[in-house]
């Protein structure tokens, strides 16, 4: 995953003149001590120039503390501390660590023939197998990147061999992998969670029928343009077969249920189930199938270092962008902007994911959350709106801001792994964004699709 997420920028987004442009406007508002537009102004003037996102947030602050003189500079360093100094937080390494575990243990190719042989008899056999193997997946990583960067590549192979059009191949496997964060567990909903105050055990239980929908929905826009398409089954029913792969994958199978069902009864916390998960990827890697060997488990670590300190960089500078805002009362100004929507949840949910889309479009993912759940949150809530219901609308916007330019995590990692084209990529995914939405907008508007499991779990 180090070659996913990396500290580098990817150049400037926009031209010289416009970046010129940008960098004055900053400093004119720096001149006429309008702060706080400063603080706005100079982190989207920074993202455009491709710095990495962390240091764009750190730098930022950084810069309207010196400028405002409102507090001492130590504050950023406190506060960007105390923003990681989180117990939860501590799950998200052991998530990482599991799904890097599974992808180099033979974890992940046992799934995905079990899966194509349970679901690759139908049209479009092989892309209803990529959603399958993605939704179990999605219940050992918590992470689209990694569902990408691990099943998409054996994926992408077997449907280019089966005859499938790359760009289908490419669109399928990127729409699929945006479940990992929903179906429990989820880094983002860890995030979540921490910068809310909500029960991450009931955002991973809210969180696993929104991302069941969400396969059923992907299955049936793959069965549309299987037919228009011509694409036929990929093989025949067998009992015999399915058995056999179920043998093979039954212990990898285990995972999921040690971690969804060990929140879901009480048996671990999150951070536990994630410590849960990577020694029993351990067990099978390195004693059961015998493939994770010593090498690859230092390679399988230093990856792991390396992600887990690009997100609590990010996680850090955001946090002290988050203080920002909310010592400014942000929040409270927008809902005071907003404040003749407050009685109108539907309003406001759909301006709520009209921002969020957009930002998703332009921001990592964490970083996003870090940032907007001070100033978005308390308008949902005044909205009488969930606030796990409302981690669950953040993350899947997020999720399809995986899929869109010009950040698309998810089709950079997909290009790179596929050896297409960013652009091939992004054309392959469009279908599968009404899916997306489609789902996004079910969950936004019947919230018993979210609180109903939590609420029979928790009651």
């Amino acid at each position: 995953m180090s070659n996913i997420l990396t500290l580098r920028g990817r150049g400037p987004l926009v031209p010289p003149v416009l970046a010129a442009l940008a960098i004055l406007g900053c400093i004119a508002l720096a001149v006429t001590e309008q702060y706080l537009f400063f603080l706005f102004g100079m982190l989207f003037t920074l993202l455009l120039l491709g710095v990495p996102i962390a240091v764009s947030l750190g730098g930022s602050s950084l810069l309207y503390v010196v400028l405002s003189g409102s507090v001492p500079e130590v504050v950023v360093a406190q506060r960007m501390i105390s923003g990681i100094d989180s117990f939860p937080l501590l799950a998200i390494p052991f998530f990482i660590l599991a799904g890097n575990l599974m992808n180099n243990g033979g974890i992940t190719s046992r799934i995905f023939d079990f899966a194509k042989a349970l679901m690759g008899w139908m049209r479009g056999g092989l892309g209803h197998v990529n959603v399958g193997a993605s939704i179990v997946f999605s219940g050992m990583s918590g992470a689209a990147v990694a569902d990408a960067g691990g099943l998409g590549t054996i994926e992408i192979k077997a449907m280019r061999e089966a005859g499938y059009d790359q760009e289908f191949a490419v669109g399928i496997t990127a729409a699929s992998s945006t479940i990992g964060p929903i179906i429990p567990p989820s880094l983002p909903m860890v995030i979540y969670g921490v910068m809310a105050s909500v029960s991450v055990g009931q955002l991973f239980v809210a969180g696993l029928v929104p991302g069941l929908l969400m396969g059923l929905v992907l299955m049936l826009m793959i069965f549309f343009l299987a037919r228009r398409r011509g694409y036929q089954r990929d093989a025949a029913f067998s009992w015999s077969v399915l058995w056999q792969t179920f043998k093979r994958a039954i212990l990898s199978l285990f995972t999921p249920i040690i971690i969804v069902g060990g929140i879901m009864t009480g048996a671990f916390t999150p951070t536990e189930a994630a410590i849960a998960a990577v020694v029993y990827a351990l067990f099978l890697g390195g004693v059961v199938y015998r493939i994770l060997t010593w090498r690859r488990l230092l390679k399988v670590s230093m990856e792991t270092i390396e992600t887990t300190a690009v997100i609590l960089l990010i996680v850090a500078g955001a946090s002290i962008f988050a203080w920002i805002l909310t010592s400014n009362q942000v929040a409270q100004q927008v809902v005071n902007l907003l404040g003749p929507l407050a009685d109108n949840p539907v309003a406001t949910l759909i301006i709520i994911n009209i921002v969020l889309i957009i930002v998703g479009c332009f921001m990592e993912t964490i970083a996003a959350i870090t940032i907007l759940v001070p100033v978005l949150l308390p308008l949902a809530v005044a909205s009488g709106v969930d606030p796990v219901h409302f981690g669950v609308i953040m993350v899947l916007n997020l999720m399809i801001g995986l899929l869109t330019p010009p950040v698309g995590m998810v089709l950079y990692v997909l290009s790179r792994v596929s050896n297409i084209s960013f652009e091939k990529c992004m054309r392959g995914t469009l279908p599968f964004l009404i899916p997306l939405v489609i789902s996004l907008l079910l969950v936004t508007f019947i919230p018993a699709i979210s609180l109903w499991l939590p609420t029979l779990v928790y009651q």
